[in-house]
């Protein structure tokens, strides 16, 4: 028996995810990134964490082919931002999300709730998606800051998933 792809979309969406924007250095050394809800913790020694990108990922090769990443882990208040890496415009989201240069060429979106900077440690076929797994090299984290949480579809905040 097999499920359509909406309903198993539908299904996935009841799972509240946190959001993340991944990073990485492009073409012509400018930051790419693109907002992720598939990351999760791999291991802890060594310090592997995982993201899945669709194969028809905009500068895919950027992630499965270059030297490393950063994942930042959004706080409550970067929808904006989110949105932004999610759905980009004429203008680079990368113009009014402040950031800086972290490993490898990526960014490290300065407002984020954390950021994992993570060089390339393996990439692994996932059906339409590409798993890429990133060694972690460098953390920050702000303690005071709440994640924004993605639920059916709508940002909700920590409270909000009664």
């Amino acid at each position: 028996m097999s499920i359509s792809p909406d309903d198993f979309r539908q299904t996935l969406a009841r799972f509240p995810s946190g959001v993340t924007v991944v990073t990485a250095n492009g073409p012509d050394d400018t930051p790419v990134g693109l907002t992720v809800s598939a990351f999760s913790s791999l291991s802890l020694a060594p310090p592997l964490i995982l993201v899945c990108l669709d194969n028809a990922t905009a500068h895919l090769s950027s992630y499965t082919q270059g030297s490393g990443f950063c994942v930042n882990i959004l706080a409550s208040n970067q929808t904006d931002a989110s949105n932004g890496f999610a759905f980009p415009g004429p203008h680079s989201p990368f113009d009014t999300t402040p950031h800086r240069k972290a490993l490898y060429g990526a960014a490290a979106l300065n407002e984020a709730a954390a950021s994992m900077e993570c060089g390339l440690h393996a990439v692994y076929p996932g059906g339409d998606h590409q798993i890429v797994v990133g060694l972690v090299e460098r953390v920050s984290w702000r303690k005071e800051a709440t994640p924004l949480v993605y639920h059916s579809g709508e940002y909700r905040g920590i409270g909000d998933l009664g």
